[in-house]
């Protein structure tokens, strides 16, 4: 005959522990901890999605609006002139990348005697942006180099400036490899 526990002798079988009970305290206890895991994530993702792109174009969009007439101005100006300013980016294995700039006027001739520079703005974040010196290399040649660009997508922006006054300013997305 098989004889069946009973109630005394079932917590020698299961073990000698108790089962623990779940009170107030500890369920307030596990509810902060979890919540307080949360936040800390949360507030350490933002952070980080803060710092490695601030999102804004122009610091002010007060001062960006009161140079606008002006800029529109300066437009129409080099609409007038007609030039033609044709720039290649070439980026090597090594990261160095050439840039090289070649203006005419509206007739085809060479533009000579103008301070060309150029900036590489990397769209995601700012903080990789270069800004490089052309030198004129005569014929309406402008060359200049970056050391240690990473491929993708840049922004090109070049400006000349004759004196203090920009003549020229464009600015076109282009891919390096």
């Amino acid at each position: 005959m098989v004889r069946l526990p009973d109630q005394t002798d079932a917590p020698e079988l299961r073990g000698s522990r108790s089962p623990r009970r779940l009170t107030g305290r500890a369920v307030l206890t596990i509810l902060l901890v979890f919540f307080g895991v949360v936040i800390a994530v949360n507030v350490l993702m933002a952070k980080l999605a803060i710092d490695t792109m601030p999102g804004t174009e122009v610091d002010s969009s007060y001062q960006a609006g009161n140079a606008y007439n002006a800029e529109i101005s300066s437009a129409r100006d080099q609409d007038a002139r007609r030039w033609r300013v044709q720039g290649h980016v070439e980026r090597h294995v090594d990261g160095r990348a050439v840039i090289e700039i070649e203006a005419r006027d509206g007739g085809g001739q060479p533009v000579s005697g103008l301070v060309f520079s150029a900036q590489l703005e990397r769209p995601p974040d700012g903080r990789a942006d270069r800004k490089l010196a052309l030198v004129d290399s005569g014929g309406g040649i402008y060359r200049g180099e970056a050391a240690d660009l990473a491929p993708g997508q840049w922004d090109l922006v070049l400006e000349a400036q004759s004196g203090p006054q920009r003549l020229f300013l464009s600015k076109n997305r282009v891919v390096l490899k």
